[in-house]
């Protein structure tokens, strides 16, 4: 046997190459359809290639993002950029201390002419929704966005009202060390897909912003793919084949984090639903029909990380939840080939 196939990380083994439904030219296309996405929003979001990358891989996965960092690093652009280069419905909505949640889900409104209450929906109601520093608003007003993130609609005053299709929440917060920001209730950190850090842009991108050779807005941004296209593709990841030693593997990975000893909550089977439906996207982004260990690997800290609650005493010496997913890949072995398993 040669060696390679063994200890090359990149070796796939035939048991996890067998795609159900999915053919070869429907991921090509695919890879080829976010790749013009993630190009057009790379020409607005300079030098984080991998943090759009991983946002649009969440919202092809169906799910919503948390973008966490010091004001002025781009947060609010690439949640305009995505918004922009999606053809469809899209409101930001900026959070405040004194933001209601009606001013977010909507108000009933008694009309006088018909004689009956109507609803005035809030700008929740759209395709893409913005919500710009979400934790310096109340807990109680950003408690308006659970029910709308897990399950599409929203209740006001006993009515169930549909949101439209496809719906994500791309959230911008600041670091809650800085004053008059309130921290995210864990149920609600765990409604985000994915938690993104944008960062400071690399030299040479910072020149060129200071050089106004990029200057160009979300807003003259061209749409590259419409909602149905979204939809479409979404509906593409859930086909992508994945083996059953790939699921042992996510699971094991799970619990190792809950049987971590610097953790009080591990990661819940949620969070595993939601690594995998994001391992999914980015098998297909990459052109394949199946998913292989690299791609839980390149995926478990944005999604693993934030769901992780830690012990006081570990977090008081400075432990994070990134620290613990890398443990938990330490501790549970790659799934090996068929024929050296």
């Amino acid at each position: 046997m040669h060696d390679t196939e063994q200890t090359h990380p990149l070796h796939v083994p035939r048991r996890l190459q067998q795609p159900v439904q999915l053919g070869a030219q429907q991921a090509e296309q695919f890879a080829a359809t976010f790749e013009r996405l993630a190009a057009a929003v790379d020409t607005v979001v300079l030098g984080k290639q991998e943090v759009v990358r991983l946002a649009l891989t969440a919202m092809f996965a169906e799910g919503h993002i948390l973008l966490e960092d010091v004001p002025g690093t781009g947060k609010t652009t690439l949640a305009r950029a995505i918004a922009a280069a999606v053809s469809g419905q899209w409101r930001r909505i900026q959070f405040t201390p004194d933001l209601l949640p009606s001013d977010v889900s909507g108000v009933t409104i008694f009309n006088q002419a018909s004689g009956a209450f109507e609803f005035h929906p809030g700008p929740v109601f759209a395709n893409i929704v913005i919500a710009d520093e979400i934790n310096r608003a109340s807990p109680k007003t950003q408690s308006a966005l659970l029910e709308v993130m897990e399950e599409g609609r929203v209740t006001v005053d006993g009515h169930p009202h549909q949101v439209p299709q496809p719906f994500l929440v791309v959230a911008t917060q600041n670091p809650v060390e800085m004053d008059g920001t309130y921290r995210l209730p864990e149920a609600q950190l765990d409604r985000f897909l994915v938690k993104l850090s944008v960062g400071y842009p690399v030299e040479a991108a910072e020149i060129e912003v200071l050089r106004g050779t990029h200057q160009r807005s979300p807003e003259h941004l061209p749409a590259v793919v419409d909602t149905d296209t979204v939809a479409q593709m979404a509906d593409l990841a859930k086909q992508v084949y994945i083996a059953e030693p790939l699921y042992a593997y996510l699971v094991q990975l799970a619990n190792a984090t809950r049987n971590h000893p610097q953790v009080a909550v591990g990661v819940s089977p949620r969070g595993l639903i939601a690594l995998t439906k994001a391992a999914s996207v980015f098998a297909l982004s990459q052109g394949r029909t199946y998913i292989v260990p690299e791609d839980v690997k390149a995926l478990a800290g944005p999604v693993f990380a934030h769901r992780i609650q830690l012990a006081p005493d570990a977090a008081m010496r400075g432990a994070n939840g990134a620290a613990v997913v890398a443990d938990a890949f330490d501790q549970v072995p790659v799934p090996l080939p068929a024929s050296a398993a």
